[in-house]
């Protein structure tokens, strides 16, 4: 039994969906030449001003409306003192004591449990840029610096990798359905830091905690924060103490290591920004902010259960991922029934694309329409199921038509009753001890002849009518 519980909390790094970067007018772009997205304000160069950034203000305020979190009417921002590299003003514009959103809360489920987490607060900040260390030298890319970021902060309520990857994972889905980010991970605009420390079950008091940072994967949290709850246990359960420190993550070995050792606290030497006013915002400016706020997660997959019956488990699936959700309803849009299209999507669309590397539903070669002509040919008796997956296999990799494809390969089904019941009576003929054993009970091998029947007519035979005459048929024998 385990006598130690586990304490987590979370500090996730949001990028905003700006085109401009937090405090100047350089373009916030991914991807481009080293050191070729900086400015004046960006760069650290003496004397120059910086301006807030609106649309910035506008995204952050959605956040905190998305997370149920209070926001202030009046937020400060400071200036965050250290000194690295990519830093190049020797501070980060951020929030300190008063920031831009309070205490709010989300609801996760883990293994059929649901748990309410705690978060702290939101604040806005501006990134850092970036250090690459290489074998002999060091190098810094100042293009992220002063991208316009939101810190969520949440409570320590946290105590297993479930329940973190569950809230990560929440919170992500959230953020992209408000249009807040693009949270791609794989560029680092949605990224978290992991507090983790350890103490006996009952004690109210922290143990001693480390800090996790930059992890921009859910596998690697997950990994990361198993690894460091055992390394703490034993730590500890063998009457060592744990050290505070700053650790980072080894994939490849699959453990944290050690980067830092720090104190107690950081002394980042908060003070006002003398360059920015405080933050004031009216409340009609955050109701009309609220009064746009887009369809949430939560709120579309009970839409999905009411408008469309489905069942909760594929509302959730569909709802995981707002590239998911709106293709399912273009499904619809375009005639689909809601459930076949659910089916489609989830199973053999996702699993299709799930094979192409670095691919989504976004770069689907099938289109929703084509989904929807898919289901009307099932539908209407002109292709069965089996022959539909036949035909969407082609779809994917020609990128034709359903009709198209059916006409050029001669896939319409069969409801021809003289030709079915031909190719029943000779596997009939061709089977008498399965044909026996089924007479004397043993029903399961009615599969097996429907099997044989359906491989004669190439998988053409209509399964309704089949079913129906070869019951009738192994009857009469």
């Amino acid at each position: 039994m385990n006598t130690f519980e586990v304490v987590i909390g979370l500090e996730i790094h949001a990028q905003l969906q700006t085109k401009t970067k937090a405090f100047c007018f350089v373009p916030a772009i991914f991807g481009d030449k080293e050191n070729t997205q900086v400015g004046p304000v960006s760069g650290g160069l003496p004397g120059a001003l910086p301006v807030l950034n609106k649309e910035a203000v506008h995204l952050a305020i959605r956040a905190g409306l998305a997370l149920g979190c209070q926001i202030n009417e009046k937020s400060v921002f400071s200036r965050k003192n250290y000194f690295y590299p990519d830093l190049p003003k020797g501070y980060q514009i951020s929030q300190f004591d008063e920031p831009l959103c309070g205490i709010g809360q989300i609801e996760v489920e883990v293994e059929g449990s649901k748990k309410t987490i705690g978060i702290q607060r939101i604040h806005m900040e501006e990134d850092a840029g970036k250090s690459m260390h290489l074998a002999a030298t060091s190098l810094v890319n100042l293009n992220r610096s002063g991208t316009p970021l939101v810190e969520i902060v949440s409570q320590p309520d946290i105590r297993n990798a479930a329940e973190a990857v569950a809230y990560l994972k929440k919170i992500h889905a959230i953020l992209v359905f408000a249009g807040v980010s693009d949270g791609n991970m794989e560029e680092g605009n949605f990224r978290c830091d992991v507090n983790l420390s350890v103490r006996p079950l009952g004690q109210k008091e922290f143990g001693t905690r480390t800090e996790i940072k930059n992890l921009n994967s859910f596998r690697f949290i997950e990994k990361a924060i198993e690894f460091e709850s055992a390394r703490q246990i034993a730590t500890v359960s063998s009457g060592g103490k744990v050290i505070q420190e700053t650790r980072g993550w080894d994939s490849a070995a699959g453990k944290t290591f050690s980067q830092r050792t720090k104190e107690e606290a950081h002394d980042y030497r908060y003070f006002p920004d003398p360059d920015l006013p405080p933050l004031l915002l009216t409340p009609e400016f955050i109701e009309q902010i609220r009064s746009e706020m887009p369809e949430l997660p939560d709120a579309k997959r009970e839409r999905f259960e009411k408008e469309y019956s489905l069942n909760s488990s594929n509302a959730e699936l569909l709802t995981a991922s707002k590239d998911v959700a709106a293709y399912f309803e273009e499904c619809v849009a375009a005639g689909a029934t809601p459930k076949a299209a659910a089916s489609w999507v989830l199973s053999e669309l996702l699993r299709e694309i799930k094979e192409v590397e670095g691919a989504d539903i976004a770069q689907s070669p099938i289109s929703p329409q084509q989904i929807a002509e898919l289901i009307a040919l099932i539908e209407k008796g002109t292709i069965s199921g089996k022959i539909a997956k036949t035909v969407f296999a082609e779809m994917f990799v020609s990128r034709k038509s359903p009709k198209q494809i059916v006409e050029e390969k001669g896939l319409v089904q069969v409801l021809d009753e003289a030709a079915i019941q031909a190719w029943i009576q000779q596997v009939i003929t061709e089977n008498p001890s399965i044909v026996a054993e089924y007479k004397a009970g043993k029903e399961k091998v009615f599969a097996f002849l429907v099997g044989q029947v359906m491989k004669l007519s190439k998988g053409k035979a209509n399964p309704a009518v089949l079913g129906d005459k070869l019951k009738a048929a192994l009857k009469g024998t």
